[in-house]
């Protein structure tokens, strides 16, 4: 042996062989960091969905102004004063004011706290409805979930303005009525979606699992499958509220909707119609504008949280 060879000891040989390599700081971190629960991981990708979150800002500030819109301005929301009547947009009327001189801009936002709220009502309505006939329909199957689909097809196929028209007459023109009449079938379509979900999740080994430890079957509901659907529902929910904003202001329109002195975004718009072409635009266009633009807000927000609540899209 030459006295340039040293003699290496087999445990340094090993201690080498299996020594872990130095991470560099990009793969350090990665291991580092924690990773992100399901619903901060939509809310990042919902964060990068800039069409979505314009559509939540809109929404966020609508909801504001509802709120405390009215007390920027002098005027109550049926105050007339008929010597102002149909003046245009001013320093004094910022939405200008209607035929009775009452001032528009306050109007606009009594009327988003109407039409708001109808939708808002409708979605919790059709959540708590559809989700336990959904849920319990799906969890038990079988001949029960044929029958409680039958009814839902059959109450899928009544026309709405039929239904809308009859609870008129029986309970009178009012807000309640309005509610009740986009609730009575407006539950149909939560209630289908949670049974689809549900009837995909009832056989997973959590599932199975609650089953053999002998849980009750609305805890098993409750517990396990709903908490695991709230993705679709939510998505459900962001897309009802429009819907029922958009029927309020329909049946308003047809003079179905809210009684005087009340205003809401269609009693506003029937209002406007017979007097569009006299030249009166803002009358029209304040009400119709805020429907647009609610309606779209709410759709771009459905489509950015079903696509950020996806979890086949999560990384």
């Amino acid at each position: 042996m030459t006295k340039t060879q040293e003699i290496v000891s087999p445990v340094e040989i090993k201690d080498e062989w299996f020594r872990p390599k130095e991470k560099s700081d990009g793969e350090a971190e990665s291991v580092v960091r924690p990773s992100l629960s399901y619903w901060k991981d939509a809310w990042r990708r919902l964060k990068k969905n800039k069409l979505a979150m314009g559509g939540l800002f809109f929404l966020i500030l609508l909801t504001l102004f509802a709120i405390f819109g009215p007390i920027f301005s002098p005027y109550s929301m049926d105050e007339m004063n008929y010597p102002m009547q149909n003046q245009g947009p001013s320093a004094e009327h910022w939405f200008g004011t209607d035929e009775a001189g009452r001032d528009v801009f306050t109007r606009t936002w009594y009327g988003a706290r109407v039409s708001l709220f109808v939708g808002v009502m409708a979605a919790l309505i059709d959540f708590f409805i559809g989700v336990i006939y959904g849920g319990f329909s799906g969890y038990k199957g079988g001949r029960a979930d044929a029958i409680m689909m039958r009814i839902i097809e059959v109450l899928y196929g009544l026309p709405h303005l039929l239904v809308v028209i009859l609870l008129m007459v029986v309970m009178g023109p009012s807000l309640t009525t309005i509610i009740v009449a986009l609730t009575v079938t407006g539950w149909v379509g939560m209630a289908r979606i949670v049974r689809g979900q549900v009837l995909q999740i009832k056989n997973y080994e959590f599932v199975t699992a609650s089953k053999s430890f002998g849980a009750k079957s609305s805890r098993i509901i409750r517990k396990n499958l709903l908490p695991n659907t709230m993705g679709p529902i939510i998505v459900q929910m962001t897309l009802t509220v429009p819907s029922a904003i958009f029927a309020e202001a329909f049946l308003s329109f047809l003079g179905l909707g809210v009684s005087a002195p009340a205003a809401s975004w269609g009693v506003m718009a029937n209002d406007a119609l017979p007097v569009i072409l006299s030249g009166h635009w803002w009358r029209l266009f304040f009400p119709a504008f805020f429907i647009s633009v609610t309606m779209f807000a709410f759709n771009v927000l459905g489509d950015g949280l079903q696509d950020a609540l996806d979890p086949k899209l999560r990384r």
